[in-house]
């Protein structure tokens, strides 16, 4: 019965080592989301990203500069 006990053991330690992490990500999605479209509110990563954005969605729209 000794093997029994080790082999429950095995299945215990290896479900704690394969357990996933608790909570959501969104925090650290939100972190590095730090541009906002001005005409639909999407969240984007970067000014090129914005860009492309524009071209894509708002075409007759001219895309911010960069300075702001």
């Amino acid at each position: 019965m000794t093997r029994g006990k080790q082999k429950i053991e095995a299945q215990k330690r290896n479900a704690e080592k394969n357990q996933k992490a608790k909570g959501s990500q969104l925090e650290a999605r939100a972190v590095g989301l730090k541009v906002i479209c001005s005409i639909c509110k999407a969240q984007l990563a970067n000014q090129n990203q914005l860009v492309d954005h524009y071209a894509s969605k708002h075409p007759k729209e001219k895309p911010p500069s960069d300075s702001s």
